[in-house]
């Protein structure tokens, strides 16, 4: 049995030692420290993604301002078979992203009207398992105005006899670590968008509204 003297001189140690309260304090900071840390990097995640994201928009933009069979003194024809291969290139630049698994891209031809200041879309073409609305109409014949907030949200106006290739990327993010991780209010599709001037001089009338298939590939 425990003198009581001896008792209180080992309660007044235990009452002065301080060894353990770094440890305490430690295990106190801990699940603070780890939440902080995973939510830095699901953050620093997201933006590396959505930048990713925003470069292929802008790179199939470009390509598809690029494209076609030619010289530059010719008029370039672009073929089905080029549009496809150029969104292949953009499923591999994509990588890990797995763009057409886990998002859609749509691309439009805008092309100037007959009446002044309107636009056509001549062609569209899309890839990927999402389901999305394009901001544009699907392609056909209808005219509507360049001037429009309506008709024309992004104010893209295509030169004469020329055309703007615009590109749509919705995708959905996936979470490195978890979706909890990351303080985003709704919906976590990132969308961005590009447009380029296509800067040959293309054949618009051929094929198929301006594209096309000897080759027979798949729209």
């Amino acid at each position: 049995m425990i003198a009581l003297p001896a008792l209180r001189h080992f309660a007044g140690r235990l009452r002065r030692s301080t060894r353990g309260v770094a440890m305490v304090e430690f295990a106190l900071c801990l699940p603070f420290v780890v939440m902080t840390t995973m939510t830095a990097a699901e953050l620093t995640n997201y933006t590396t993604t959505k930048m990713r994201v925003s470069q292929l928009a802008l790179q199939i933009a470009d390509n598809a301002s690029r494209i076609g069979t030619g010289t530059v003194q010719s008029t370039r024809t672009i073929s089905e078979l080029q549009l496809n291969d150029m969104l292949t290139g953009a499923h591999i630049q994509s990588g890990r992203l797995n763009l057409f698994a886990n998002g859609r891209v749509i691309i439009s031809s805008l092309q100037p009207g007959v009446a002044t200041n309107t636009y056509v879309v001549k062609w569209q073409r899309c890839k990927g398992v999402k389901s999305f609305a394009s901001t544009y109409p699907s392609a056909g014949t209808t005219e509507r105005s360049t001037t429009s907030a309506t008709a024309n949200p992004f104010n893209v106006t295509p030169p004469p006899s020329g055309a703007v290739i615009f590109v749509e990327i919705n995708y959905t993010y996936q979470p490195l670590i978890g979706g909890n991780f990351l303080p985003l209010a709704g919906s976590r599709d990132i969308k961005e968008i590009a447009a380029m001037t296509v800067r040959d001089n293309r054949d618009y009338s051929g094929g198929t509204n301006g594209i096309y298939n000897s080759e027979n590939a798949p729209v």
